[in-house]
This record gives structure tokens, sequence and C-alpha cells, in this order.
């Protein structure tokens, strides 16, 4: 990944609401939710729930498809694999971490900050 890309999608991450709607997504897995229940769950109204649906949507963090008269969105898991790759692709001066419990478990990790392990 690009690191300009990475900045698109950390910055639309950055955004309290898209963040927030973008949590309730990777919890719905896959099947993803339809738009009204994300604006409900999150009490926002259809003009901001669709602009930031659209600007998640435009960054390739969430996909959306048509079920009847349902707009389905749905995390993009790949994606969001990717960016964490990204962000951890030099952790541990580029020594792979051992993941425990989903943390990484090495020294370095543990380090104190500005010292080395």
């Amino acid at each position: 990944m690009e690191t300009l890309t990475a900045a698109e999608l950390l910055a639309a991450l950055g955004h309290e609401t898209r963040l927030s709607i973008y949590r309730l997504l990777v919890q719905a897995g896959p099947r993803g939710l339809h738009a009204g229940a994300i604006g409900e769950s999150l009490g926002l109204p259809a003009p901001t729930l669709s602009f930031h649906l659209a600007h998640l949507s435009r960054v390739g963090l969430a996909s959306r498809h048509q079920e009847g008269r349902f707009v389905i969105y749905a995390a993009d898991f790949p994606m969001m694999n990717q960016l964490i790759g990204f962000l951890t692709a030099n952790c541990c001066g580029g020594n792979p971490c051992v993941a425990a419990a989903g943390a990484p478990d090495c020294r370095a990790c543990d380090a104190v900050p500005g010292e080395l392990a």
C-alpha cells in the first residue's frame, strides 16, 4: 500500500462519525447492514449518513450493494487488512511479532518509548 493511500484511509477514519459507522460495519461482518439500520443505530439523519457512507465507499473502506429495496453496506475487510499490514509492516524493527490474543508479543513492542529493547 502506498503512503498516500494509507493517509487517505486514515483521514476518512479520522472523523468521529465515519469511525463510528466503520466500527459498526466491522462488527456486522461481511453481510453488512442496510443504511437504515446504520442510521438508526447511530442516530444519524439520512443526509448525514449518506454523506459519510459515500466517503467510506469512495476511499475503499466500505462496499455497497442492493438487496431489494435496501442498500447494504459492508466493511471492505481486505482493504482494512492492507491498512493494518501497512501500519505494522515495520513493527519491531521489521521483525515479525508473534501474535498473542490479537496483540503483538515481543520485547520491542513493550519497550519504553525512546528506548530500544
